[in-house]
């Protein structure tokens, strides 16, 4: 009977029990005395690979003499079974106790030990043994080395070991494609595809090629080749795979070409929670909040169980909408199911507060969350900076640096706008010089542009303008609109004018810079000016999105648009509105004809300022919601100074709390006073 055939048969079926009665034989039959090497080995190989690290490594310890095998046996069940640290160990403890040195399947083992582990000067030590040794030429050494690289996020020295001898395999490019994409740096990505289509045939693609390809190119937004690789993967036969099918999905919605993406779902024949997460990521990527929670009534209907990151997309989709009934449930479902607490759900269901104007519910949700992580700390800061909390923002800032949390690109750009907020200029500008700089962050243009913000914010026009001039970046439409919009606040029409020509050269069809322009003209009266701003309109055939408002109300969502009558109620909505305006006269509102944009008569203008979106909204909100209830409104386009000015006298009037979103940040209307101090 050939006892070591039957541990090899033990080993290939996972049977543990069958290779225990082996072992037992092997000790009555006296074949397992301590010098017995090769069955020592054979046992220990089957422990390791059945998943018993205890019983192996007691194996092991009481050898009195191991050879190459028997450390290579160990080392690759501690690495398998997801204990790499160990192997690390193991490896100096060869050298010093045996003086063996690594072949080339223990060096294999060390260097994806290091890939596990993050460890990259001792996979750099492996790379030098590996070049003094000759063993870096054999090829699964090569792809563990390039797989170490890739997973440390060095990709140069990845390409590097990519390129010497002997010739990258379909494995090698899996590593350094799948290391791209982890690391999200793409400037290498050309270089790799262009070797891997000279070097591996597409037949030699596996799954793991293919779902690399398509995260790939969903990150490029490379539409075409896309295209081309899925047809390389139908013709390969693998796209019936889940997990390529799933990529494909992911790769289509990533490109915005949500037609093809639909068409590849639809024909998967197979989808688990997997699937769907991405095709309601890809509407989420998409701005299709509400495919995205339709689709996920239809998962539910299959019986498909979510997971943390499809309710991570669900909470983000009703944020994008501020769908808070819809939100509410989605909250009430991970309660129950004991998922709130998972970091990547408590950052979703604290942006969706913060999107829905429920701020200080957020703040709860933060403070509740056991592990935060630097999302979390982003979430807050910038939620209170969306909502004008400036103070509140900085402080939780304080906090973060207290808790030793590492700050972010994005945790500066929240930062600077709280400095705007609370007009702290000084301050500002030592985080952008100093602060960041001590992190390790380069400033980028989002940073400056809330420079220009915080100067334009306090007055400062000249400055901001000098700012923009001294520094050399390449300011970007944003940045100029930033400065505009100052200038149209601090009613500096004649370098607002000039900002808006820069604009206006840069992007011609910019239908927010035009109505701003046709603002300033109006409020200086030159309405011949207006009058040449919407001919520009007009010849360029310069389309203005329609302002739309609406509300929820018990989980029903009210759509207005300006001088709407088709709302079911709309006669006693525009009753309940001239009611309101009739009565907020008397506390000092004075209606704002210049946001009426039309050379007519001071009555026509008041007449089509009235029913604009957000006060039909406002008024069915007051007609429906009970006394002293929060109303929250959202806004698709910038709330226009003369509803602006009506919510602040309505919110006094009726005693109300008045949240409104419109597409810059929250306005919060209390007693007569907006959060935004009138800056928006």
């Amino acid at each position: 009977m050939d006892l070591q055939k039957l541990l090899k048969a033990a080993v290939g079926a996972k049977n543990l029990k069958f290779g225990k009665s082996i072992h037992a034989h092997l000790v009555v039959s006296s074949q397992f005395s301590r010098d017995r090497v090769i069955e020592r080995n054979s046992v220990i190989n089957l422990y390791s690979k059945c998943g018993d690290m205890s019983s192996a490594r007691q194996l092991f310890d009481k050898m009195r003499k191991k050879n190459i095998v028997s450390w290579g046996s160990i080392m690759a069940g501690y690495l398998h079974h997801g204990r790499a640290s160990e192997v690390i160990e193991l490896c100096r403890n060869m050298f010093t106790e045996d003086k063996l040195c690594p072949n080339r399947y223990i060096l294999a083992t060390v260097l994806s030990s290091c890939s596990h582990c993050g460890l990259l000067d001792e996979g750099k030590q492996c790379h030098g043994y590996g070049l003094k040794s000759g063993l870096i030429f054999h090829q699964y050494v090569k792809n563990a080395l390039v797989y170490m690289y890739s997973m440390c996020s060095d990709i140069k020295e990845a390409i590097s070991v990519l390129n010497s001898p002997p010739r990258s395999d379909i494995c090698t490019y899996n590593s350094v494609l799948n290391g791209i994409l982890v690391r999200g740096d793409l400037t290498e990505a050309w270089y790799v595809l262009h070797r891997m289509m000279v070097e591996c045939k597409y037949d030699a693609w596996d799954i793991i090629t293919c779902v690399n390809l398509f995260g790939i190119c969903g990150r490029l937004k490379d539409l075409i080749l896309g295209k081309q690789v899925h047809c390389r993967v139908i013709k390969t036969g693998v796209d019936c795979n889940l997990f390529v099918g799933s990529a494909t999905v992911d790769m289509y919605g990533k490109s915005g070409e949500i037609s093809y993406m639909r068409k590849v779902f639809d024909s998967l024949q197979t989808k688990n929670e997997v699937t769907w997460t991405a095709i309601l990521t890809a509407y989420l990527q998409n701005e299709f909040f509400e495919e995205a929670l339709k689709q996920f009534l239809q998962m539910d209907l299959e019986k498909v169980v979510p997971n943390e990151y499809t309710f991570a997309v669900l909470l983000n989709s009703c944020a994008g909408i501020s769908a808070l009934g819809y939100g509410n449930s989605l909250h009430a479902r991970l309660e129950k199911i004991g998922m709130k607490d998972d970091t990547v759900v408590a950052n979703a269901l604290i942006h969706m507060s913060v999107r829905c104007g429920l701020i200080e519910e957020a703040n709860i949700l933060f403070r509740n969350t056991s592990h935060r992580d630097v999302i979390s700390w982003n979430l807050m800061i910038s939620g209170y900076s969306f909502h004008g909390l400036g103070e509140e923002a900085l402080n939780v800032f304080q906090e973060m640096l207290v808790a030793k949390q590492k700050p972010s690109y994005v945790t500066f750009v929240a930062v600077l706008s709280a400095c705007g907020f609370t007009g702290r200029i000084d301050e500002g500008f030592h985080y952008l010089n100093h602060t960041m700089r001590e992190f390790g962050i380069e400033p980028g243009l989002e940073h400056y542009t809330c420079i220009v913000g915080l100067l334009g914010r306090a007055g400062k026009l000249k400055e901001a303008m000098d700012f923009m001039g001294s520094n050399p970046i390449k300011w970007d439409v944003v940045a100029w609109r930033t400065l505009l919009n100052a200038c149209n606040v601090h009613q500096d029409y004649v370098l607002g004018n000039r900002v808006a020509k820069i604009v206006l050269n840069m992007n011609p069809n910019d239908v927010g810079t035009c109505i701003l322009m046709s603002n300033m003209h109006a409020k200086s009266k030159r309405w011949d000016k207006v009058v040449g701003v919407r001919k520009f309109i007009r010849e360029r055939n310069i389309k203005k999105e329609p302002g739309l408002s609406w509300t929820e109300i018990k989980n029903d969502t009210h759509v207005f648009a300006s001088d709407d009558n088709v709302h079911a109620e709309s006669v006693q909505i525009r009753n309940k509105v001239r009611e309101m305006l009739s009565e907020i006269r008397a506390l000092g509102y004075v209606p704002d004809v210049f946001s009426e944009l039309h050379d007519v008569e001071e009555e026509q203008k008041e007449d089509g300022l009235s029913y604009h979106s957000e006060k039909l909204a406002i008024a069915y909100a007051l007609m429906k919601t009970p006394p002293l209830a929060p109303i929250r409104v959202m806004k698709n386009l910038r709330m226009c100074d003369d509803c602006h000015s009506a919510a602040k006298f309505i919110s006094k009037l009726t005693n109300r709390t008045i949240v409104v979103r419109d597409v810059n940040r929250f306005h919060s209307f209390k007693d007569g006073i907006c959060s935004c101090a009138d800056y928006w």
